[in-house]
């Protein structure tokens, strides 16, 4: 790639000088462009672009072929792109007035075959995809400098009550599904019609990325996902079979080969941002390698406490201290070794009550009954307790004893349901089940709280309430703090249902839609808690709250809070309700914060301005209050909430910081169709990545866009920004994007999303041009 010379720019402006037709003095308008002209144009296209091609011999890496890969949520199809309102087309047309980033590059375009690793890119289409490792060998020469930068966790672990460490009974979920690396393979989402999700985060505390690879590297959606909500994700690593004992034998004949798979397995959880490991052995082991097993647990367990805060390492109940494959289906005296080594043990699933029961008064427990993990197979192969649509009875049996459970396979209520349109009702029909044996677990990460709702998958995407793609996908990093989704009774044959719905969203996929139906009985306002929190709260907070309500009822919103923050069981908190004060318009407040976000353009939804002043510590729970407006009568309701967001008013004189260190690199041409069904015409499609310097803690995600600076001719003018995806870390791969022929010149532009909602001055955008010829055949 190549920077523009001082000469090289020179020339290309006065380039633009000489063609410009003649100002007719007398109207002040431009003339038509003499013909001579256009003999200056090619001569000097000729001249400039010569004189790049020589100074650097450069090629990319390509392909001619048709393209199979599913778009990603926010793509566009062709170069004409997404068409805008008159507010966001004006918006994007006054980025034609912002100078471009200061230095350009240039490509020389070479279809040749990409050198993009195909483990981590698609091989047609150079998407980033995660995977796995098969085999020893892979995972001993595993390196940073190999590694998938895309599947890297752009999430930390967020903050949660209670914390882990101090939860007394916990719940794992494993997810286990159709061999792996599905649509969550595509580390920036995929086009994707019914997908499987999941969103029931309040409810668990450990996810468990699980399959039958050697090692299960968690894809970096799910972690995100998971972490925005403070659920630990872990990885796995399995032997099983023949292969399996061989790998063991290998590995586990002495200290140092157990010690460096140890190694790799913390240095890979480390750079890939997830927390820990199920160590599941399933085949029989020697004397020598059963003798170092539990060695190598406890090294890789004080190795991933020392690199990885807040890390676990499981053990899957197999084999026994003697090196047979035989499950216990409990802890005890046989397997005791293991658990004594790491922290904490995965029961099989074949147990009794008489199984729990032996464990809750085994001694080897040692106060040690929350890192116990019961294991319930909701597909019910085997003789096994619950499963299915009664996997509730398999989680009551296990609370009533004490113990954590680990739930395998909830995918089962996608897998084995045909219909997969009623993907949603069936996710929460099965949570619902589970849910008074499981325990809310409330986000504690400080303000500014948001959220919109999206669930990671739908039918199109949403931007401050309009369709912004048309187009079905999947994405969980997208995914935002989730809300209680239940059902309830009112008294009588009133009712109350949370739920998310795709049908109408503000920003992403869905929205959170309350219905039901109010009794004329029912004369007090109906409280619909959607978040339980433990938030805490500054002098001065202003909530921002987006909603359409049906006819015949008035909403508000009700906030409850704790005045002591130092509270240990928060469950028995004493909490008093607060309604914030209502903002009108004129409110300076309202002002400013109307300024800085912009105009939000609500058509048809209710925007909202509240503030709180409060001297307490910490929101416990947030709800919405519904009321009937007239005269009592059964009243039938809806209200989709669009966006809740709480931020402190100190906030609003914070500056946004610029996005810097724009850059574009791997980049391959592509000539063909595309991937999508309407794409049929052939297009010159670039393929690229680009990375940024942005904390990301401060964004919800980035609008990555393009333009078209100079085509093939000249007289065609710059083109309007068009969206090319969003991204959610500092790392965006473009991929198929259909450009003009060249010679040709083209910008990428990318715009920080911020948390508090605050526009981004487009002077703050990262911007980087990229010129492009054809290759001269000698």
């Amino acid at each position: 790639m190549l920077i523009l010379t001082p000469v090289q720019k020179v020339a290309v402006i006065h380039l633009k000088a000489v063609c410009q037709p003649p100002l007719n003095k007398k109207n002040r308008r431009r003339t038509t462009t003499p013909p001579f002209c256009f003999l200056v144009l090619a001569v000097c296209f000729f001249h400039v672009f010569s004189a790049i091609c020589i100074e650097m011999d450069l090629s990319v890496d390509g392909n001619k072929c048709r393209l199979r890969r599913k778009r990603a949520d926010g793509e566009d199809d062709e170069a004409v792109g997404v068409k805008k309102d008159k507010t966001e087309a004006s918006r994007l047309e006054s980025c034609l007035d912002q100078p471009t980033d200061s230095s350009s590059i240039h490509e020389v375009i070479k279809y040749t075959p990409s050198v993009l690793p195909a483990r981590h890119y698609d091989v047609d289409t150079t998407e980033p995809i995660s995977c796995g490792l098969q085999t020893l060998d892979e995972l001993l020469s595993w390196n940073r400098s190999e590694a998938n930068p895309f599947n890297v966790a752009a999430v930390p672990l967020a903050p949660r009550e209670p914390p882990l460490a101090s939860s007394p009974r916990r719940t794992l979920v494993s997810h286990d599904m159709m061999g792996g690396y599905l649509d969550d393979r595509f580390t920036q989402g995929t086009s994707a019609e019914a997908p499987y999700a999941f969103y029931h985060w309040q409810y668990i505390d450990i996810f468990n990325y699980f399959t039958h690879k050697l090692v299960t590297i968690p894809p970096a959606v799910w972690t995100n996902a998971a972490h925005k909500h403070g659920v630990s994700v872990i990885g796995t690593f399995i032997t099983e079979w023949t292969d399996g004992a061989a790998a063991c034998e290998a590995f586990l004949k002495e200290e140092e080969s157990y010690r460096a798979v140890a190694d790799k397995l913390v240095q890979i959880s480390h750079y890939y941002g997830f927390d820990g490991w199920l160590i599941n052995v399933e085949n029989v082991l020697s004397e020598v390698a059963v003798k170092n097993t539990p060695l190598f647990l406890r090294y890789l367990t004080d190795q991933m406490h020392e690199r990885v805060s807040g890390s676990l390492v499981l053990w899957y109940d197999s084999v026994t201290e003697n090196g047979q494959l035989n499950w216990q289906n409990e802890l005890n005296q046989t397997n005791r070794v293991f658990f004594d080594a790491c922290d904490g043990f995965f029961t099989n699933y074949n147990w009794t009550e008489q199984n729990l029961e032996t464990m809750k008064d085994y001694s080897g427990i040692q106060g040690r009954t929350a890192d116990v993990y019961v294991g319930v197979d909701v597909f019910a192969r085997g003789k096994v307790v619950g499963g299915m649509l009664e996997t509730n009875k398999a989680l009551e049996v296990i609370r009533r004893h004490g113990f954590s459970a680990a739930i395998f396979a909830p995918g089962w209520v996608y897998e084995t349901n045909d219909d997969k349109t009623e993907f949603r009702k069936n996710q929460d029909t099965f949570w619902a089940l589970l849910s008074d044996y499981l325990y809310v677990h409330r986000p504690a990460s400080p303000l500014p709280f948001i959220s919109s709702f999206c669930q990671g998958f739908g039918k199109a995407v949403f931007w401050r309430g309009k369709k912004e793609t048309m187009r079905s996908w999947f994405n969980l990093t997208a995914q935002e703090i989730q809300p209680l989704y239940y059902r309830t009774q009112l008294g009588g044959h009133g009712w109350l249902r949370s739920r998310g719905c795709p049908e109408e969203a503000w920003n992403g996929c869905c929205s959170l839609l309350l219905d039901g139906l109010i009794p004329a009985s029912h004369t007090s306002p109906v409280c619909a808690k959607i978040f339980s929190l433990h938030v805490a709260l500054p002098s001065q907070t202003l909530v921002s709250f987006i909603y359409k309500p049906s006819a015949g009822i008035t909403v508000s919103l009700e906030l409850k809070t704790t005045d002591v923050c130092t509270q240990t069981d928060i469950d028995d908190a004493r909490l008093t309700s607060v309604s914030p004060e209502v903002l009108d318009g004129g409110h300076p407040l309202v002002r400013q914060f109307s300024q800085l976000c912009g105009d939000l353009n609500p058509d048809g939804w209710t925007v909202r301005c509240l503030q709180l002043e409060h001297s307490g510590c910490s929101l416990r729970e947030l709800c919405v209050s519904i009321q009937q407006s007239g005269d009592p009568q059964d009243t039938p309701f809806s209200c989709r909430v669009g966006e809740i967001m709480l931020l402190d008013v100190a906030s609003l004189q914070v500056p946004p910081e610029p996005l810097q260190g724009l850059c574009i690199f791997d980049v391959v041409w592509l000539h063909g169709a595309g991937t999508s069904p309407e794409s049929t015409s052939p297009f010159l499609r670039l393929n690229a990545t680009l990375r940024w310097d942005y904390q990301t803690k401060l964004v919800r995600h980035f609008r990555v866009y393009w333009r078209r600076l100079r085509g093939p001719d000249p007289r065609i003018p710059p083109g309007q920004l068009v969206l090319v995806g969003r991204a959610y870390s500092n790392l965006f791969r473009v991929t198929e994007l259909a450009v003009p022929e060249p010679p040709a010149l083209l910008e990428l532009v990318v715009e920080p999303v911020i948390r508090s909602g605050f526009l981004v001055p487009e002077s703050h955008w990262g911007r980087r041009s990229l010129s492009y010829t054809e290759e001269v055949t000698q």
